[in-house]
């Protein structure tokens, strides 16, 4: 399975009166920690790349959690997305997301409300369904199993808190009340889908590793959408990219992403390894090869203009009104002008 090229259809913008119009394009960051690096240097390569994303125009910068991986350092989000949104001016920061049933709605209310606080109308809040780790990591975070069953609730819980003021509220967010910090729902299948639609939120879908229920579970959230905090429904979903000056370059730093995958699917996860050349999937068993390209099947890797013609297909036939990419190679030089070469490129 080589890396996936510009041939993939993905991401992109909508036709008016055929010409194309794009879609706001967003950066979501995962704090990968490369083999040999340090977690702090993780973060401060974040920060340096969401200084990119600003200065190139990227709508969002956002950040995932996840617990017990040695690979990723964004296990404590909100305060990435404060630390973040200090170093930045204008892009909007958040949560991509918050792994709701690892913590109590009003404390997830009140950090996001104290972010609101701070840095005014720049705050994003998305919230997951999922663990964003093992089920041994996830017990030791101590909250009920129960709370993954009870995300729609839990939603609910959160969005009240930070809605308007209620006079009669016994418990309080504070700050969070009033604030209306935008929360999404984020999901890889229909059941976040569902929780989107029930409560008129915008939704965002993780297809930079799940794609498989891509299609379905925006249909059925348009189909189901109801007003709610927002009047219309509003959509969002995710991709790999890398973008290099060669499609050849771009291809052999994509392979630091597949040799991650590729831990995540035979369970052998470490830090972010450095990139080779070659096929790297060549020695993979065929159902390692195949468990990877599925989970990679939003990807667009090359030149500027190959990833951008890649994207804009995506979003157009996927109709989706945002795009959120991720890019990871292995150097953080090389990300920055994998960023800078995509805003430069989606802006022509």
């Amino acid at each position: 399975m080589p890396p996936p090229g510009p041939g993939r259809r993905g991401l992109g913008g909508h036709r008016n009166n055929g010409r194309v119009t794009r879609v706001p394009i967003s950066l979501l960051d995962l704090v990968l920690v490369g083999h040999g690096r340090t977690p702090a240097e993780a973060i401060a390569a974040t920060v340096r790349t969401a200084r990119t994303a600003e200065t190139h125009g990227y709508a969002r910068f956002w950040l995932a959690e996840h617990h017990n991986m040695r690979g990723v350092a964004s296990s404590a989000t909100a305060v990435l997305v404060g630390h973040v949104a200090d170093h930045t001016r204008s892009i909007r920061v958040g949560a991509g997301g918050v792994m709701l049933p690892n913590h109590p709605p009003l404390v997830v209310a009140e950090q996001f409300g104290t972010l609101a606080a701070m840095h005014g109308d720049r705050i994003d809040l998305g919230l997951g369904r999922a663990p964003g780790t093992d089920p041994l990591t996830a017990r030791a975070l101590r909250r009920a199993e129960a709370a993954v069953t009870s995300f729609a609730e839990e939603v609910a819980e959160v969005r009240d808190f930070l809605g308007p003021v209620r006079k009669d509220a016994q418990v309080r967010a504070v700050p969070g009340e009033g604030t209306r910090v935008p929360i999404w729902v984020l999901g890889s299948s229909h059941a976040g889908a569902s929780v989107a639609a029930h409560f008129g939120l915008p939704y965002s879908f993780a297809s930079h590793f799940a794609p498989a229920m891509l299609r379905s579970a925006l249909e059925g959230y348009r189909a189901a959408f109801r007003p709610g905090s927002i009047e219309a429904p509003h959509t969002m979903a995710a991709a790999n990219v890398m973008v290099a000056d060669t499609e050849a370059q771009a291809r052999r730093l994509f392979s630091s992403v597949l040799q991650r995958f590729h831990g995540i699917v035979t369970g052998r996860r470490g830090r972010l390894p450095e990139p080779t050349d070659g096929d790297v999937t060549s020695s993979w068993p065929p159902a390692v090869r195949a468990a990877v390209g599925e989970m990679v099947a939003c990807s667009f890797v090359g030149t500027p203009g190959q990833v951008r013609e890649g994207l804009t297909d995506f979003a157009r036939h996927t109709g989706v009104d945002e795009l959120i990419v991720t890019c990871a190679p292995y150097d953080p030089e090389d990300r920055l002008r994998s960023v800078h070469l995509l805003g430069e490129a989606w802006a022509a």
